[in-house]
């Protein structure tokens, strides 16, 4: 082939078939340095096969789960992710239909998570059998998982003074997006399913910019407006109707180290919020010791590593962390208004 052409470039003339030999050459010498390093890949590949999974067990597929997440979503809120208008008289047969799809996909991602990370004394069979029952477990917590979302929805539409309807914030909020994924995703983390949680959270972060671990745990009636760089870790309590606004973190403060200088794992880590606390924008709160009490209230840029009493106004001035029960400060306040 490469013959061919050179030969119908010859033919038109001396300066053609110059071309031609250079990208004769050109092209052989790619096909020489493409086997090198194909030959350099497979070497690292035996020499760090800590990176890879060849020969291992066949890991969840990380598209699959982002179509399955995607599908569960049009199972939670249906109508309103679909391209196609949903009648009512189709609703029983498409949910159906939608059920056994997606319980049949999961099924085989779940599968594999079990089969990276079994149980002791689990075997084939076994895995099959709890491949079944987590599946089912996890499509049974699907209405529950509803019934709070209804709860955030109702959080936000009265928490955001720009909302219109339930239905913006359905289909525009992100929030919404970050916080149904999180919820479902926290049902297969309390399971210890392995990886599916976090490749289902990390494609809403993806997505939306909210950052929520599937081992938190949150209450009912959850908002978070704005909501671009939230970040919420892993061992994070929320209780009910706390309303949380854009670049909060919820962090750790340190991290404790074995006697061989490796992290500790699975020690609370991150903060409590109490209900009906309000963060507002810029804040940070670290360690797994802090708790902000109930009805409080943290201020914009406020950095917190340490609790606060219950119906507090935390505020930084300057350097200064200034915190102040709620019932010492009369009246109705801005931020610009209020002076320590």
């Amino acid at each position: 082939m490469l013959g061919a052409t050179y030969f119908r470039f010859a033919l038109g003339g001396k300066k053609k078939a110059c071309v031609a030999r250079v990208c004769f050459f050109a092209i052989l010498f790619q096909m020489n340095d493409t086997e090198k390093l194909v030959d350099r890949l497979l070497d690292s590949y035996r020499q760090h096969g800590g990176i890879n999974h060849i020969d291992g067990v066949n890991l969840p597929s990380k598209l699959k789960i982002h179509h399955v997440t995607q599908g569960l979503l049009r199972l939670l809120f249906p109508g309103f992710l679909d391209c196609a208008a949903l009648h009512s008289s189709e609703l029983e047969r498409s949910t159906a239909e939608q059920v056994g799809d997606l319980l049949e996909d999961f099924q085989n991602e779940i599968l594999k998570s079990l089969e990276f990370q079994p149980r002791k004394g689990d075997n084939t069979a076994l895995l099959e059998q709890a491949t079944g029952v987590a599946a089912w477990t996890f499509f049974e917590s699907l209405p529950e998982i509803r019934r709070l979302l209804v709860t955030d929805v109702e959080a936000a539409f009265d928490g955001d003074p720009a909302a219109r309807s339930y239905e913006e914030i359905i289909v525009a909020y992100p929030c919404v997006e970050a916080i149904a994924t999180q919820r479902m995703a926290q049902v297969l983390y309390s399971m210890e399913i392995a990886l599916i949680p976090r490749i289902m959270t990390e494609w809403a972060h993806m997505r939306t910019g909210i950052d929520l671990h599937p081992g938190a745990t949150i209450g009912e009636s959850f908002f978070i407006d704005h909501g671009t760089g939230v970040v919420v870790g892993e061992t994070a309590r929320i209780g009910r109707r706390v309303k949380i606004y854009q670049g909060v973190t919820l962090g750790a403060k340190s991290f404790r180290k074995d006697s061989d200088g490796r992290v500790i794992k699975g020690t609370l880590r991150h903060p409590t919020i109490e209900d009906d606390v309000t963060i507002y924008a810029g804040a940070t709160i670290l360690g797994g010791d802090t708790v902000i009490g109930a009805r409080s209230t943290v201020a914009g840029n406020t950095w917190l590593t340490q609790s606060v009493p219950p119906d507090s106004l935390v505020v930084s001035v300057g350097q200064e962390l200034v915190i102040r029960p709620k019932s010492e400060i009369p009246g109705e306040i801005t931020w610009g208004d209020y002076q320590i």
